[in-house]
């Protein structure tokens, strides 16, 4: 590790937040096959009542979450619940189409890679509750015009909504219980996706996510759940017995919106590395796992964005290999900067950006080692570093 890294990672870890650009709070979680083997921590998890933040804080850890929410969906897959390759309209119960290509069928797979030819022109997550997503992909924003589905990689957080409302169309339950019964509570993680199903000792222990000048812009929570865990209804009621299956899948987030601990994503790290086991117990089959992990798009000029135009992070190179809500590091290609930890290796695990928080599950299936961090208070653009990560997440990587 270079010697300007471990001063700069001193300097950054040393400061809580004293001055804007440096984060609030880092962890920073190692881990092998059996479990834990190292665990840094510095900073608050809220500045208000000066509580220092732990690895076992939930956090709302944005874009991990879609991994995590293809877990539950491979599950379905086993169960025969779901088709990856099947036209999703016949589950939504309407005709999902790009106007500019009606004859393309969109599948699971091609929504869980970014594939679907969908924007986030449109808006994602602010369908209120009563609302209904299929209002969104109506709207020709949503679509993009120049690229049939399956020919073209754009990072679209809408795709995930959509899955969410397909999983919830095949089961009949609400995504964020179908979530915690197919993923968090087999796996013994203390999580849930938009506060609700969390009990209230973990909620009163949330991560605060501030912006870049210290302000509180999510999960300012004063110890307690959030009087309403959704986009309230359009008349501002949040009755949660309004929610109808297959209705709005964006309503629980489940392209952002998983609270969990770096402890809790140690043990979906963990599940990578076991190929589909976790604790000597089988989760998915490893063929499971592998459709998860195996890339179905590599960056090669002009297939495709490599970088996520719904942000202010406009810095090309981030995204160049993509599974099912998997990335893969370190692609061999130009152009491509998709490499904090500079040596290399092709790790499997996805990243994390929003409200003022970076964040990165990463582990190296030939070593069998990972890590989990997050840094809050950081910019929209990841900046200062060597790769297209930021310069913190590239100390926390070392």
């Amino acid at each position: 590790m270079p010697a300007r890294w471990i001063a700069c990672l001193s300097f950054l870890l040393a400061c809580a937040a004293a001055q804007a650009g440096e984060p609030v709070a880092t962890v920073r979680v190692a881990f092998d096959r059996d479990g834990i083997t190292a665990t840094r921590v510095h900073g608050l998890a809220d500045k208000a009542t000066g509580r220092k933040v732990t690895a076992g804080d939930p956090v709302r850890i944005a874009s991990i979450s879609k991994l995590v929410t293809t877990l539950g969906v491979m599950r379905l897959v086993e169960a025969g619940k779901l088709d990856l390759d099947a036209d999703v309209s016949g589950l939504l119960g309407w005709r999902l189409r790009n106007p500019a290509f009606p004859d393309t069928p969109i599948t699971l797979r091609l929504l869980l890679s970014h594939r679907s030819s969908l924007t986030d022109g449109a808006g994602y997550w602010q369908t209120p509750l009563g609302g209904r997503l299929r209002d969104i992909v109506e709207d020709p924003h949503a679509w993009d015009s120049a690229h049939a589905p399956g020919t073209y990689f754009r990072y679209t957080n809408l795709n995930f909504p959509l899955v969410a409302q397909v999983m919830e169309r095949a089961t009949g339950e609400r995504f964020d219980k179908l979530m915690e019964r197919l993923v968090l509570r087999p796996l013994g993680i203390h999580g849930c996706f938009n506060w609700d199903r969390c009990d209230p000792a973990t909620a009163a222990r949330a991560v605060v996510l501030y912006d870049p000048d210290g302000k509180p812009v999510k999960d300012d929570n004063h110890g307690r759940k959030p009087d309403c865990p959704v986009t309230p209804a359009s008349d501002g009621s949040c009755d949660l017995s309004r929610w109808r299956a297959g209705e709005n899948g964006a309503l629980f987030s489940p392209q952002g919106g998983l609270r969990i601990s770096a402890d809790g994503l140690v043990r979906i790290g963990r599940l990578l590395l076991g190929k589909g086991t976790l604790d000597g117990k089988r989760f998915l089959e490893p063929a499971s796992l592998q459709a998860m992990v195996t890339p179905q798009w590599t960056y090669r000029p002009g297939n495709g964005e490599t970088y996520e135009e719904d942000t202010g992070d406009v810095d090309k190179g981030f995204f160049c290999r993509y599974g099912l809500a998997v990335q893969t590091l370190a692609t061999p290609e130009q152009g491509c900067r998709d490499d904090p930890f500079g040596d290399g290796v092709a790790r499997v695990g996805h990243s994390g950006s929003a409200y003022g928080l970076q964040a990165g599950l990463w582990v190296d299936r030939k070593s069998g080692t990972g890590m989990v961090w997050f840094a809050t208070g950081m910019p929209d653009e990841r900046e200062g570093g060597k790769s297209a990560f930021s310069a913190v997440e590239e100390a926390l990587a070392h």
